[in-house]
């Protein structure tokens, strides 16, 4: 089914999921537009952890008495979900981590700091969140390999040509985000996957901007690696996803020592878990897997092509509002296919900060800085842009209300 024929969100319906939408600022209704930072908790998430603190709470892995057995069967059936979600193998393939930064990490250190050493390449893109690009050119750094980075054109889309020419031989590691959380590019992540694997090297994909919004199947892409985080899809903090070859994680060393993924321990030596347990050193976030698996859970019931479908028409329409004013420069492709549900921006003669500033004075809540991509930023000649992110319970209505805030910004500093 095309998206065009997709059944609409009910909005007004899904905002009851999320009582902070009704709160006022003198008088004013909360305009949350910060959701590429983080989304919203839905209601029966934060049920859902609450029920494992009130009736189950209890160390997993760790007790035969019932309440370890309960916490434990919902933690280890968590990643059964997970994998599910994504098209994975199986829990051998889910690590839970704390955000998709430390599964970066992970990979970096586990796999780079063993594989990687002078000769090596290492392929990044112009558009990368510094959790990819200050962790892949920090492990460059320690092991003499050489980072390089695909360009993206005028239109903030990346040069495939020029992939097409840096990805050689010598590249071990390429790793790309999904979606930009500063331009909204979708990038083509299967032909990069491909052209890893045509020069025998490995791809990792950051998809915290895509997971939420999107179907994602990892397994279909042909991603080495692919990682996400539970708070960018209505779901807690504390936990992100790392998606691993069940392959590749056998081989690597864990990343962090101690409790529970360990086999055997002597004073001489010690012997690792099976997978995933080998990467999830000590007590882990039982309560947000817990949350995670309660905002799949949800996000699902909606239908995750009806929450892309939704997101695209939210930022076809902010896009066109904001290009209807000269003086406001959008960055990142026209509204399409490859545009996800951000709007980045700048009003001329007024500072980012400043204009999220007078935004708070209206309740509308945007983001304004480099978005940790310090790099981008300097390639588009900007310090810091603004930024509205949409998500299901963002409306029309909302983006409206955006524009009057940005009129009024106008005004103030003619």
């Amino acid at each position: 089914m095309s998206q065009q024929n997709l059944e609409p969100l009910d909005v007004e319906r899904l905002r009851e999921d999320f009582p902070i939408l009704e709160r006022e600022f003198d008088g004013q209704p909360l305009v949350y537009l910060d959701n590429a930072a983080t989304t919203q908790t839905a209601d029966p998430v934060v049920d859902a952890m609450s029920d494992y603190y009130r009736r189950y709470n209890a160390n997993v892995h760790r007790g035969i008495h019932h309440l370890s057995q309960e916490a434990s069967i919902a933690y280890e059936e968590a990643h059964d979900r997970v994998a599910d979600f994504i098209g994975a193998g199986g829990r051998e393939e889910v690590v839970f981590t704390k955000n998709t930064t430390e599964a970066e990490n992970l990979v970096a250190h586990s796999w780079g700091l063993e594989e990687l050493g002078p000769g090596d390449e290492i392929v990044l893109t112009e558009m990368e969140h510094h959790a990819s690009l200050v962790t892949w050119q920090q492990i460059g750094k320690r092991t003499g390999a050489d980072v390089k980075y695909i360009r993206i054109d005028e239109n903030g889309r990346l040069d495939m040509d020029h992939a097409r020419e840096l990805v050689t031989d010598d590249t071990a590691m390429l790793s790309a985000v999904h979606v930009s959380n500063t331009l909204g590019t979708v990038n083509p992540v299967s032909e990069l996957v491909d052209l890893a694997h045509d020069h025998d090297a490995l791809a990792f994909i950051d998809g915290a901007q895509a997971v939420p919004n999107r179907p994602v199947d990892v397994e279909a892409i042909d991603a080495d690696f692919y990682a996400f985080s539970g708070h960018k899809m209505a779901g807690p903090t504390g936990i992100g996803v790392l998606y691993g070859k069940e392959e590749l994680l056998e081989e690597m060393q864990p990343y962090l020592y101690g409790g529970d993924m360990i086999t055997k321990v002597t004073f001489e030596d010690s012997t690792w878990n099976e997978l995933p347990w080998k990467f999830e050193a000590g007590t882990p976030q039982i309560a947000e897997a817990i949350g995670l698996v309660a905002a799949i859970d949800y996000l699902e019931g909606i239908g995750m092509e009806r929450i892309e479908a939704h997101e695209r028409e939210l930022a076809r329409y902010a896009y066109e509002q904001l290009s209807a004013h000269s003086d406001v420069e959008i960055y990142g492709p026209e509204p399409g296919p490859d545009r996800g549900g951000l709007v980045g921006f700048n009003l001329e003669g007024v500072h980012a900060h400043d204009l999220a500033s007078i935004m708070n004075d209206y309740a509308v809540a945007i983001r304004a800085g480099d978005h940790c991509t310090q790099p981008l930023h300097d390639k588009l000649g900007v310090a810091a842009s603004a930024r509205a992110s949409f998500y299901i319970y963002n409306t029309r209505e909302e983006i409206d209300a955006l524009v009057d805030a940005i009129d009024s910004a106008r005004q103030l500093f003619a």
